[in-house]
């Protein structure tokens, strides 16, 4: 079989060619010949006007009702969309958890959704790396919303949902003591709380302790942040999106849309590094001594490693 030219696999992220996006992907987050081309040729400004939004939460919140709700509506408006969904695995076998493949049945055989399931395999960095390349592929794909669905609320989670423009945490009545050890995090991390299920017990008194606290949050841009759904029943969805929308206009009319992709571009390109390095690093790991004490013996690789690297691309 003929292995597509990057030139060829450019073309038919334009043409919406689903082979040709995948196949793009796979380079790109593989490293494999051609990855550089194919980033190069991507159109940025396509990507500037492209809304990426994060979906985060503990499990059981109903992320992905909620994303596949956020899809159907946008499909109904004539919007083509990305999903990136984030999974879970075994750093042994590689095998994920949940697959998107499981969770977005239901636009499984739409051509204008555009569905990427990345495993963690136990590792960060990398991950984020390819994550943000995945967006710019999907991006000169045309997709004009791009979801980034994460399983959980981990750390490595959080990082990756750094990459989007606008976050949403979602939530769910029931988790008492865990929501209140995570508020420090939700402040810092999420644009919006969406409190879904909201038509279980317990679910207005949830509402009014996440409003008192994203009141000052509120104030900043004037959109209410905290909205309440039935993502089961498609209710509160439509709602949730205007907010988005709006804010995204004032993240653009501020600046802070700009900034924040900036902050998203240097944590990305300091992925990538790690993820370069990571091999040469495992190799001069082998022939060094175990003796000293970790940390005095990874300042000595990193001295000997990056000294024989630098020699290397001299000559």
């Amino acid at each position: 079989m003929t292995v597509p030219t990057s030139e060829q696999l450019l073309s038919g992220l334009k043409s919406h060619d689903p082979r040709a996006i995948g196949r793009a992907i796979s380079v790109v987050e593989n490293n494999g010949e051609g990855a550089a081309a194919i980033l190069a040729g991507l159109d940025r400004d396509i990507l500037q006007k492209v809304v990426v939004l994060g979906i985060t939460g503990p499990p059981g919140a109903g992320k992905s009702t909620l994303s596949s709700g956020i899809v159907k509506n946008l499909r109904s408006a004539g919007k083509r969309v990305g999903i990136i969904a984030v999974d879970p695995s075994s750093p042994i076998s590689g095998g994920a958890i949940l697959g998107d493949r499981i969770r977005m049945m239901d636009h499984a055989l739409d051509p204008d959704v555009v569905v990427r399931s990345m495993a963690t395999r136990g590792r960060l960095g990398g991950l984020c790396a390819s994550a943000g390349a995945t967006v710019r592929i999907m991006a000169a794909a045309e997709c004009e919303l791009i979801l980034i669905e994460t399983v959980g609320v981990g750390q490595s989670e959080m990082d990756i949902v750094q990459l989007a423009d606008i976050t949403i945490m979602v939530l769910a009545p029931g988790f008492g003591d865990d929501i209140q050890a995570m508020k420090a995090g939700l402040l810092e991390v999420a644009d919006f709380l969406v409190v879904n299920k909201s038509d279980q017990p317990g679910a207005s008194g949830l509402i009014m302790d996440m409003e008192q606290t994203f009141s000052a949050k509120e104030e900043e841009s004037g959109i209410a942040r905290v909205l309440e759904t039935v993502a089961s029943e498609n209710r509160g969805i439509r709602e949730l999106l205007e907010r988005v929308d709006r804010f995204n206009g004032y993240l653009l009319d501020s600046g802070l849309k700009e900034q924040r992709r900036s902050r998203a571009l240097n944590a990305e390109t300091l992925d990538w590094i790690l993820e370069m390095l990571r091999p040469r690093f495992l190799q001069a790991m082998e022939k060094t001594s175990m003796e000293n004490d970790p940390r005095i013996r990874a300042k000595e690789l990193i001295r000997t490693t990056l000294r024989l690297h630098s020699t290397d691309t001299q000559e």
